[in-house]
C-alpha cells in the first residue's frame, strides 16, 4: 500500500462565499511554483494510526497553533499521482493564518548532491475563495472542495457557508 497521509480542509464564508485554508510547500522545488501547488495542512501517519489524530498533529505541526475547535466531518480519501492516499476531515472555522510558524523539513538539495538544507515545511498559509483553490489545490485534491461542497449542501449550508 502507498504512503497515507492526513489532513484538515478548513473553510469559512467569506464576503464572496466559501473560502478554504491551504499552504505551500517549502523548499527548493516549490519555490517558484504555484499553481497545483498549494495543499490542504496534511501529513504522513502509519497505516495503524487514526487519521483524524495525525491530521490535527499535522496541522498543529505545520501551522504553528492548535486547529479550531469545531465538529469535524470525514470527507474520505483522494489519491494524489504520487500514490499518496491523503484522509481529509472538514471543519468549519476561522483562522488567523498571518502570524503561523511551520515546523523544519530536511532534504538533499540539490538532489544526488549530498548537500543536506533545512526549511520550513510550509513557506506560505492564505484563505481562498473556492475557484481560486481549486488551481491551486494539488489536482487531486480539488476533488475535496467537491466534497465539501456536497458537504455543505447536505447540511442546509450551501457552498458559501
Amino acid at each position: 500500500m502507498g504512503k497515507r497521509a492526513a489532513g484538515l480542509l478548513l473553510h469559512r464564508r467569506g464576503r464572496d462565499g466559501l473560502e478554504v485554508l491551504l499552504v505551500h510547500p517549502g523548499g527548493p522545488f516549490w519555490r517558484n511554483k504555484d499553481e497545483a501547488a498549494w495543499s490542504i495542512p496534511k501529513g504522513e501517519h502509519g497505516e495503524e494510526d487514526d487519521p483524524l489524530v495525525e491530521a490535527e498533529r499535522e496541522f498543529a505541526e505545520e501551522l504553528g497553533r492548535p486547529a479550531p475547535a469545531g465538529e469535524r466531518f470525514d470527507l474520505g480519501v483522494v489519491r494524489q499521482s504520487s500514490g499518496k492516499l491523503v484522509h481529509a476531515f472538514a471543519l468549519g472555522a476561522d483562522f488567523d493564518c498571518t502570524e503561523t510558524t511551520s515546523n523544519e523539513a530536511e532534504v538533499e538539495w540539490p538532489p544526488r548532491s549530498g548537500r543536506i538544507v533545512r526549511f520550513p515545511e510550509v513557506d506560505k498559509v492564505a484563505w481562498f475563495r473556492a475557484d481560486v483553490a481549486r488551481t491551486k489545490l494539488i489536482r487531486a485534491q480539488a476533488e475535496l472542495l467537491d466534497r465539501l461542497e456536497e458537504l455543505l449542501e447536505h447540511r442546509g449550508q450551501g457552498a458559501a457557508s
